[in-house]
């Protein structure tokens, strides 16, 4: 796994063969070499489809899941345990067509993670996602809550 953080472009072209993303037509279409930004595509297939020919609402919400634990282990490294904690999805109108959605991860980001858990607590920081629509109208708002700590080798020695 230490591999395909070393290497972005791996990391990437791994996740877009994944099968829970590959077989929902979900793609990482952008991926920073830094791991401060990302973004997914969910493409428009008849298989993603719901009852009203919109996109399905659990592929909207996997298209969002794994990307901020992507980012943020990319930039913190591998001295952290970074885990999606919950998330919160409002549906604000049909998702018809191509969909995107942008993860971006700062430098403030960073410095607060690393404030509020260097004395090995752990921390549970919200990030807000918005899946757009072709036409850049937001039609879904994600609140990803997220795990993060130091691990156990890596903690202040008390």
């Amino acid at each position: 796994m230490k591999l395909l953080f070393k290497y972005p472009w791996l990391l990437r072209w791994g996740m877009n063969i994944w099968p829970p993303f590959f077989f929902s037509g979900i793609k990482i279409s952008r991926l920073k070499t830094d791991f401060s930004y990302a973004q997914t595509m969910l493409k428009w297939r008849s298989w993603n489809l719901n009852a009203n020919r919109s996109q399905y609402g659990g592929s909207m919400a996997s298209m969002t899941d794994p990307m901020y634990s992507i980012l943020l282990i990319g930039t913190l490294g591998h001295d952290y345990f970074v885990w999606d904690k919950s998330f919160e999805i409002d549906f604000i109108k049909p998702g018809v067509g191509k969909l995107t959605a942008e993860f971006e991860v700062t430098e403030q980001h960073i410095a607060e993670i690393k404030k509020q858990t260097a004395d090995g607590e752990k921390y549970c920081p919200t990030f807000d996602v918005y899946i757009k629509n072709a036409s850049d109208e937001v039609i879904c708002h994600v609140k990803k809550t997220l795990y993060i700590r130091l691990k156990p080798h890596a903690r202040p020695k008390i």
